[in-house]
């Protein structure tokens, strides 16, 4: 029987380094439609949820999603795994695809590659990030099922842990049956951000869309980094820019 895999978004408005980002214009529409588009050409995805949260200053997305005509779930603010956990549930999800809203720049065949391997093999927990980088950031993409984080969400209370969504399965490889998979060498650049976590992050998103969304609104991430490759000033906007670790965020 088909497995039914549902992409889960994760996305609120209250982000700490750039409040609002996910509804920040690109080509002309919010981050997270564009986003949305994007993992919508996916040919395993059988659907996209955004989860957001019970804060009333998401009332915002809520009302984007019901004009976009893009499915919502609204759950805990603090408690992300919850919330996915709860939106996969509500959407009948066998396979949760998990996603970060600050990734308008996701690659639907990237998430068909991950995904693949995940259907097509015996493991726990698929990813192209969480046990070595070789992709940019902003192409991550995490395969769990829906039973493996409910048990998860049984077994720790840890803070680090119900923050971050899939953050116990891959730390525990004791347990669970792990694989990451490897860019390919036209892809690898670890270095790279292509998420939107600051303005600087920002820019460089926009820059990209500005560039490349009229001619081709199904641009690559082989397209990406052609352009970006060939316009270092736009690449280096954000190369000061510090990702956060899953541990014991303080800042």
């Amino acid at each position: 029987m088909k497995r039914r895999c549902v992409a889960t978004i994760e996305a609120r408005m209250t982000s700490s380094r750039l409040p609002g980002k996910i509804l920040m214009p690109l080509a002309g529409k919010p981050s997270l439609e564009r986003m949305v588009e994007r993992i919508r050409l996916s040919k395993q995805v059988d659907e996209v949820v955004v989860a957001t949260t019970v804060n009333p200053k998401d009332d915002s997305v809520e009302a984007w999603a019901k004009k976009a005509g893009v499915a919502f779930f609204r759950g805990s603010e603090d408690d992300v795994l919850l919330r996915v956990l709860e939106a996969a549930k509500a959407f009948r999800a066998d396979v949760i695809v998990e996603l970060c809203g600050d990734c308008p720049l996701i690659d639907p065949t990237i998430i068909d590659e991950v995904l693949g391997y995940y259907l097509a093999h015996d493991y726990d927990y698929v990813s192209n990030s969480s046990l070595g980088r070789s992709y940019p950031l902003g192409f991550d993409v995490k395969i769990f099922s829906t039973k493996v984080l409910e048990e998860v969400n049984g077994l720790t209370q840890d803070q680090d842990d119900h923050e971050h969504v899939s953050l116990y399965i891959y730390e525990h490889p004791e347990r669970y049956k792990l694989a990451n998979l490897t860019a390919p060498p036209e892809l690898h650049c670890p270095n790279q951000r292509l998420c939107v976590d600051t303005l600087e992050d920002f820019k460089v998103v926009r820059s990209v869309y500005n560039a490349l969304y009229e001619s081709n609104p199904r641009f690559s991430a082989p397209d990406i980094l052609r352009y970006l490759q060939a316009h270092p000033e736009i690449a280096g906007l954000n190369a000061q820019v510090q990702q956060r670790s899953a541990r014991n965020q303080n800042s």
